[in-house]
């Protein structure tokens, strides 16, 4: 006869969800596209599920049309194959009307103002950019406390 053994008690682990990042257009081009070691670790994080990636369909059309540049250097197979490694971590929010923004300050490039609606609203930690425009808001945008907006190489992939 084997001797009869309680089983290990239960316990619920509450893991927080994977914090949520947006990327901008030239980060996910140097991710998908480019292989850029700048971004690799918070590509790999995400990859991993450490952390997740927001987007929006504005985003994404941006995305679509950036593959296509002549200067992004991939033919058609290599556009879809880069969009579809992009969408298979992404997370797609929908973006109400701007106004749902009291005190959100505006980006003097109005093509850069989806990042950050997109970031506000889907409640992002933080805007990953190497675009000085969306960077000039860092400090204003931290005041509010909503999201962080930096490049991607110096973001901390050890929250505090």
């Amino acid at each position: 006869m084997y001797p009869h053994h309680a089983p290990a008690p239960f316990t619920a682990r509450q893991t927080a969800p994977a914090p949520l990042l947006v990327l901008d257009t030239n980060v996910v081009l140097d991710w998908v596209a480019f292989g850029d070691p700048r971004v690799r670790p918070v590509a790999d994080a995400i990859e991993r599920g450490l952390l997740q990636a927001a987007t929006s369909s504005a985003c994404l059309q941006e995305l679509r049309r950036a593959l296509g540049y002549a200067q992004v250097k991939l033919d058609a197979a290599a556009q879809l194959l880069a969009f579809e490694r992009y969408t298979a971590f992404a997370r797609v929010f929908a973006i109400p009307e701007p106004g749902a923004m009291a005190g959100m300050p505006r980006c003097e490039d109005p093509d850069d103002q989806k990042f950050l609606e997109l970031a506000w609203h889907a409640r992002a930690s933080h805007l990953l950019t190497r675009d000085k425009a969306l960077l000039k808001l860092a400090r204003p945008l931290e005041r509010l406390g909503r999201f962080r907006v930096q490049a991607p190489q110096e973001f901390d992939l050890q929250p505090q």
